[in-house]
């Protein structure tokens, strides 16, 4: 039998909470809207609108939202979980009947005046279920394949929701995530390679079943000079502005790609390649170190954390961060085709942003309820 320790109730300490939020990773954050407010700046040539006033501003509700979020009690957030996960669900079938078409996908949902992506939140509210699924779980549990059933449908139900939108870069993103939580929680190695096997084959017949403009752009991703202005004048243009940059870049406001209107989506999944050319390689990577610090402090908080929810949580949070950034520098440089995934807290828009300051919000939560220990389970020995 499994000995688990009843939950205790929440603590309502606010002071005490406002003192254990780690000030340190929140200034990181402001850095790195502040980053995004200058190019933003840039892209809309040299003028606070109409992009840079509202992204700070955005990011100034942003900030509120996560600190309020902070403050709740990660075993509040813990049953909140589930529900969560549902009220995803719920919102990507939403999507399906009533959501905004754009771009020939049906991907948003007209909420008053903000358009809101479901597919984003989505993926904060798998890792909570996940989370919560898996810190309960004994070694003897974890490897009883029967016990991975429902975590295994909980990630195939949104991701095949989201492939229906259609949202191919999504639905693999989160895909991902949810590999990473059952990683994360212990599962063997080998379960994984058995999933991963027959990948090549299901590529290879799912590529005959793509939308055309999703087979077009696994093409152009392989042949970018095959179509210089049609399918292909995206990438070509992020590369030439990439490289014009050079070492230490063009200057600030001298960018030749962006002001010129060569490079479409400047704003927002684009945004890198501003920076590149106006601040060169060592801006570039300035900004992916700071991206970094961000990814490793999300890192720490999980490994500081004393209960395995949290742990998981902050891990999964800090994955689904990085795979934001490694999608969108990738996708500009031309590694992986191009997704429409945008660059976290630099690039334009307002979905994005209150899924990512939400997400923060959680891993605030963590890091301040870090010492809360509950339903934790040991095995019979």
């Amino acid at each position: 039998m499994m000995d688990r320790r009843l939950w205790r109730e929440p603590s309502f300490d606010l002071v005490g909470k406002v003192l254990r939020v780690n000030w340190l990773y929140v200034l990181l954050l402001c850095v790195l809207a502040g980053v995004g407010y200058a190019t933003l700046y840039s892209a809309g040539g040299g003028a606070a609108e109409p992009y840079a006033t509202r992204h700070a501003m955005r990011f100034g509700i942003g900030v509120i939202l996560m600190l309020a979020i902070g403050m709740v009690d990660i075993r509040v957030i813990a049953r909140l979980a589930w529900p969560a996960w549902l009220g995803g669900v719920i919102l990507l079938v939403l999507v399906l009947r009533m959501g905004h078409v754009g771009k020939g996908a049906q991907r948003w949902l007209e909420l008053g005046g903000l358009q809101l992506q479901p597919s984003e939140l989505m993926k904060l509210a798998l890792v909570l279920a996940l989370a919560s699924w898996f810190h309960r779980a004994s070694r003897e549990r974890m490897g009883n394949p029967l016990f991975l059933i429902p975590p295994i449908v909980a990630v195939l139900i949104p991701v095949g929701l989201i492939l229906k939108e259609p949202n191919l870069g999504t639905a693999a993103i989160t895909a991902m995530l949810g590999g990473a939580i059952f990683f994360a929680a212990g599962v063997r190695w080998w379960k994984f390679v058995l999933v991963l096997l027959p990948l090549p084959f299901l590529a290879h017949f799912a590529y005959g079943h793509l939308h055309d403009y999703q087979r077009a752009r696994i093409d152009t991703f392989l042949h970018p000079e095959s179509d210089p202005l049609g399918a292909g004048y995206n990438i070509i243009q992020s590369k030439i502005a990439l490289g014009s940059g050079g070492m230490w870049g063009k200057g600030y406001l001298q960018g030749t790609q962006a002001h010129l209107d060569f490079l479409p989506e400047k704003q927002t999944d684009f945004i890198f390649t501003i920076i590149g050319e106006e601040w060169g390689f060592a801006g570039g990577i300035a900004v992916i170190g700071l991206l970094g610090l961000i990814i490793l402090g999300g890192m720490l908080i999980a490994l500081r954390c004393r209960n395995q929810f949290g742990r998981l949580v902050a891990l999964g949070i800090s994955c689904n961060f990085f795979l934001y950034v490694f999608v969108n520098i990738a996708m500009v440089m031309g590694t992986i085709p191009v997704g429409g995934v945008p660059l976290p807290l630099v690039s334009h828009g307002g979905s994005a942003m209150l899924t990512v300051m939400v997400g923060f919000g959680i891993l605030m939560s963590v890091h301040v309820h870090r010492d809360v220990e509950f339903g934790s389970v040991r095995d019979d020995r």
